[in-house]
């Protein structure tokens, strides 16, 4: 290895600073990484029997490349001395740890099928130059990405050399300013399809303001803690962590709206490089890999299932597990790199291998779209990969693989473009939580979905989406933060209600249904919802799939972001007992329960432990998830109709004594009358 490549080790940043004085955590360097053959996309057959034990060795060996990167980065003055430190000292011992790792992956295999062959070949790893962009090909894209090639062109004198080999952000592994591209100087690029199934469902689950973090990965670790050697990201099923069963996420709370969408849905944070101590400053996944600054909650979360642009699409079997993109790919290559930056604003133009720097007023935007063709027998494979696929350019699928729908998640961050010309010292970079020695290259992007969908509700997105509709409890483009969906608890006890008139309230559990009214009319924020369908007159036109014009939607709070967003108007739903799915329409559903006033709800559909695995019903039971937080106008959501405000019950506690008074003198002046009668 040439000296040259670590002399930039301890070099300071643009702003003059060493990794050590920044970071507080010993030299780092973004100029060398560790680049070791990827043993888990090659083992693409593993028999069930032995996935377990494969797991577990998959995540030991990506330990192992952590601590060596570490040990070289901490070592860039013996190595700038001595060339041939970083062989021995690191390189040769990690070929060691992983030959032996390697070859007890080759006995699990062999104990239950045949022996994998040349896995010994992958035992070796090299350093790097850290600088280098990874090879040039397609992204996993489907076809309608920018080409790889003019992906780099598009920020590549960005840096000016600012930050080539030095250390970059607050840990000094990166990034460094030629990872950033003025998102104006990309020339459109962006194209969506339409067709067959050409309808969306949008489900609404909150920014993570649960703050639910971990640095596992149950689909490509499971059974290990910090198997993702980052912080993740998570919405929707809140017991997703490593060692997590099936059922125990089947039992699991939600952040979604739709208490019938227990699915799991988790990306690397995103950190402001500024010096901040976050929670995980020293643990394993944070700090101490690499990973620090302050973590960023998003200001929107939109996730939509869109259809095929040539066939109907089906349902997706539950316990689905799909990976997209490539947290490796910086070493790896962009085979399998799916990663898509923008602005608001800007969105017919992504970056795959940049982060953008966008105007003054306009938003960072990560988007993923995920595979949406299912090889119709497996729920995962080996490599969490093969058993998904991306339709090519033309919404083909591969032979024997069916289309099913596509998850596209649009995140937004209120993010500032960072200063480059001073290393981000007057405005802070920001990236993407990574391995270590990924070097937070924005091309390691990657978003993870485990489908926990109630069946019926499954069958409610695939039956819109093939009819051409837009569904959906964020079919209005919603994913506002907390504070903005809370509102809805009090309307929610009358789902359907809203859009006709408040007297009629199909809630008939709640005794009086006259008082109604008055609970919807005192928060405003409600009428708009409800009354059409999900835009409620939220967003433009901003439906929750990637376009660019909802990027400021959450202005419009939670107003119309929870009503019940059936497109057509709601029909009585024909005994909807367990949920409410608004009127008939599959995409209302969500909305009835969101509020968490599951006490409320009735008994039946209110127990998790009854039907939380599916049933909408139990969904109810669990609502609280994402109404936690603010609770703005809710005291009185358990009596709206008890508590009178000089309504026609207060009226007639006041005359019926009057009344009954009344009555008694008349009858007093008829049996007078009849007496006298008598007596004449």
């Amino acid at each position: 290895m040439a000296a040259n490549v670590y002399a930039s080790a301890t070099d300071g940043g643009s702003g003059g600073d060493s990794a050590e004085t920044r970071s507080g955590t010993g030299v780092r360097t973004a100029g060398a990484t560790i680049d070791c053959p990827d043993v888990g996309s090659k083992l693409t057959s593993v028999p069930e029997q032995a996935r377990g034990e494969v797991d577990k060795e998959l995540a030991l060996l990506d330990e192992q490349i952590a601590k060596a990167y570490q040990r070289l980065s901490e070592s860039a003055q013996q190595v700038q001395q001595d060339p041939g430190f970083a062989d021995n000292a690191v390189v040769n011992p990690l070929k060691e740890k992983r030959a032996a790792t390697l070859e007890r992956i080759a006995i699990a295999i062999e104990r239950v099928g045949d022996r994998p062959e040349g896995l010994d070949a992958l035992a070796a790893c090299t350093v790097e130059d850290g600088n280098e962009a990874p090879a040039q090909g397609e992204g996993q894209d489907g076809g309608d990405g920018q080409p790889a090639e003019e992906q780099g062109q598009a920020g590549q004198e960005q840096g000016n050399g600012q930050g080539q080999g030095a250390n970059g952000g607050q840990a000094g592994n990166g990034p460094v300013a030629a990872d950033f591209a003025d998102i104006k100087s990309v020339q459109p690029n962006a194209n969506d399809k339409a067709g067959a199934s050409g309808g969306s469902f949008a489900t609404s689950c909150g920014v993570n303001e649960n703050g639910l973090f971990n640095s596992d990965n149950i689909i490509a670790a499971p059974g290990v803690t910090n198997g993702a050697h980052h912080f993740h990201d998570y919405v929707g099923n809140q017991s997703n962590n490593a060692f997590a069963s099936d059922q125990d996420l089947a039992k699991a709370e939600t952040s979604c709206d739709d208490q019938g969408d227990k699915s799991s849905y988790y990306w690397p944070v995103v950190r402001l490089q500024n010096g901040a101590q976050e929670q995980d400053a020293q643990k394993p996944g944070g700090g101490i890999e690499g990973n620090a600054g302050e973590i960023v909650t998003p200001k929107q979360v939109t996730l939509t299932f869109v259809g095929n642009p040539r066939e109907k699409v089906t349902a997706m079997p539950r316990l689905l597990r799909i990976i997209t993109g490539d947290a490796k790919s910086f070493v790896n290559g962009p085979a399998n790199a799916n990663a898509s930056w923008s602005c608001t604003g800007f969105e017919d133009r992504q970056l795959k291998d940049k982060y953008p720097l966008c105007p003054q007023g306009s938003d960072v935007v990560r988007t993923f779209k995920f595979q949406s063709c299912w090889d119709g027998r497996n729920i995962d494979s080996a490599n969490h990969r093969t058993h998904v696929a991306f339709a090519d350019a033309a919404g083909n699928c591969p032979s024997g693989f069916r289309p099913i729908p596509q998850l596209v998640q649009r995140i937004v961050y209120d993010i500032d473009a960072p200063s480059l010309q001073d290393g981000g010292r007057t405005t802070p970079l920001f990236a993407v939580d990574s391995f270590p020695e990924q070097l937070h290259k924005p091309v390691t992007d990657h978003g993870d979905f485990i489908n926990i969908f109630d069946e019926d509700l499954m069958g409610e997105m695939v039956d819109c989406i093939n009819d051409g509709r837009k569904c959906g409890a964020g079919a209005d483009g919603g994913q506002n933060p907390a504070p903005g969906e809370e509102p809805q608890e009090e309307p929610t006890k009358t789902p359907e209600a809203p859009q006709e008139e408040p007297t009629k309230t199909p809630e008939a559990p709640q005794e009086e249904p006259t008082k109604a009214p008055e609970a919807p009319q005192e928060e405003p924020t409600k009428t708009p919802d409800a009354p059409q369908n999900g835009n409620g007159g939220g967003k433009p036109g901003d439906q929750g799939d990637d376009g660019d014009d909802g990027d400021d939607g959450d202005d419009d709070k939670g107003g119309a972001a929870k009503p019940p967003a059936d497109e057509p108007d709601p029909e009585p739903e024909p005994g909807d007992a367990s949920t409410a799915p608004g009127g008939a329409q599959p995409e209302v559903k969500a909305t009835a329960s969101a509020d968490g006033n599951a006490a409320e709800q009735g008994g039946g559909s209110k127990n998790g432990d009854d039907e939380d695995t599916d049933g909408l019903g139990g969904s109810q039971a669990v609502g609280q998830a994402t109404s936690a937080a603010p609770a703005p106008s809710v005291p009185s959501r358990t009596e709206p109709q008890a508590v009178g405000q000089g309504g026609l019950a207060d009226t007639g506690a006041q005359l019926w004594p009057a009344a009954a008074g009344a009555v008694l003198v008349i009858a007093g002046f008829v049996v007078l009358r009849r007496v006298r009668r008598s007596h004449m």
